[in-house]
């Protein structure tokens, strides 16, 4: 780690960046970010390490999940608060369930970037550059919107830093009360088609509040009723904006990527000798890695001892995203030999890339049935394997949008149309994701 320092990625061969064609002024944007305060602060990501830890070691769950793409159109406090109010809903039925603390991780306030599967998209015989994310372009299809422009990455930084500053008073000022997320979820069970399946333990959660408000214990004597802990993430595919908040720890020494309390690699840049296992390895928050089919046991191994050589607990999670007809082939081997060499990381899944197709109707769109039987597959793995099920990450949205098929309101392709609204990935709506959490509950229970 001697030889390490934040820009030492530049000399390193890099995948899914853009080519701006202003270099002085690109240069300009990374010194004014440099010059920013962090938007996160090292005190705040070493307490989410710590409950990663817990994870690891198979005392806790990770609830990770957030939008596919933040769009700077959609930048606004309803929406923020609705995923905050999603995520905190599932957090209550999976906490109940697992009789775990569950730690929450927002992919909110930096998920402005995406890996494309192509330099170009072209459309009636047009190509363009393709659209990666509103913190490098814009997603409209004109030549002037896809050039990349560095000047997004400070919109990028004061949208993440007002999100995170709604998130801090969301979270502190009320509207985490456990009284007041379950009557949503009670709300949500009634309105459901599906309610009779649900009911039971949503009245369990109940009766255990009102149990503990007759005994004294309430929002007003008891600040964990009242108040939450909500961490952010994002993928860090955008090195330039991500080196420019990197910043050393007064307190350590230590360097702490400052965009976000976890980053994460994704599957396409996370190749061993390239620039974003580079800057991976010297920053000391909590990070992840997008694990897919093609991953094999010794390759797997050479990444974890690459990012987290002292094999500390917390420090790296294993994002699976293999797809519901592949995860039963692919994942168990995995465990099997990260077991075998005693490596500590937290094993979560992502159901949601690897069930992706094109509908019908033309949207890109994802099945919610497939995404629920990737999850149990995951489950089941870890089960006949002796491995913690540590987590799941999503790609979901508090509003009511119709993206993936399925579900009890049976959302079909012809329904698409009504309120597609995503710039990339299809998320999973409030009702789905809800209903994916109670479904998920089961699993949780389970001796």
């Amino acid at each position: 780690m001697s030889h390490w320092q934040p820009d030492s990625w530049r000399s390193k061969p890099i995948l899914q960046q853009p080519t701006y064609e202003d270099k002085q002024h690109l240069k300009q944007v990374e010194d004014t970010l440099g010059s920013y305060p962090p938007l996160v602060f090292a005190a705040e990501t070493r307490d989410l390490y710590k409950q990663l830890g817990d994870v690891a070691e198979g005392k806790g769950f990770l609830l990770q999940g957030g939008d596919c793409a933040e769009s700077f159109d959609e930048f606004n406090a309803p929406k923020i608060r609705d995923t905050f109010k999603v995520i905190l809903q599932m957090a209550i039925v999976l906490t109940y369930a697992g009789r775990c603390p569950v730690t929450k991780v927002a992919r909110m306030a930096g998920q402005y970037a995406k890996p494309r599967s192509g330099d170009f998209e072209t459309i009636d015989g047009v190509s363009l550059p393709s659209y990666r994310g509103d913190i490098i372009n814009s997603f409209e299809f004109t030549e002037a919107s896809r050039k990349p422009d560095p000047q997004r990455m400070i919109e990028a930084y004061h949208r993440g830093a007002s999100t995170l500053n709604l998130l801090r008073a969301f979270a502190q000022g009320g509207l985490a009360d456990l009284h007041e997320v379950n009557r949503w979820n009670m709300a949500f069970v009634e309105n459901n088609p599906l309610k009779e399946r649900y009911h039971d333990l949503a009245m369990r959660i109940q009766d255990s509040l009102e149990f503990m408000n007759v005994m004294g214990i309430n929002s007003i004597n008891t600040p964990t009723l009242h108040e939450t802990s909500l961490f952010t993430s994002h993928e860090a595919l955008l090195l330039n904006y991500e080196q420019a908040l990197t910043r050393v720890d007064t307190l350590t020494g230590n360097w702490y990527n400052c965009s976000a309390h976890m980053l994460w690699i994704g599957e396409r840049t996370r190749q061993l000798d390239h620039a974003h296992l580079e800057f991976f390895r010297g920053i000391h928050n909590p990070i992840g890695v997008k694990v897919g089919p093609s991953m094999q046991e010794d390759e797997l191994i050479q990444l974890i001892d690459a990012l987290n050589p002292t094999n500390d607990p917390g420090r790296l999670t294993l994002i699976t995203r293999m797809g519901a007809d592949n995860l039963e082939q692919n994942l168990p081997k995995l465990l099997r030999r990260v077991k075998q060499e005693g490596r500590k990381v937290v094993w979560s899944s992502d159901p949601m890339h690897g069930n992706t197709f094109k509908a019908s109707s033309g949207y890109k769109t994802r099945n919610f049935d497939a995404i629920l039987r990737e999850i149990q597959q995951f489950f089941a793995a870890h089960k006949a394997e002796g491995t913690h099920a540590g987590g799941i990450h999503l790609e979901m949205t508090g509003q009511h949008v119709t993206e993936c098929t399925g579900g009890a309101y049976q959302i079909s392709d012809d329904d698409l149309a009504q309120a597609y609204q995503t710039q990339c990935d299809p998320r999973l709506n409030a009702d789905q994701v809800l209903e994916m959490a109670f479904l998920v509950a089961d699993h949780l229970r389970l001796p």
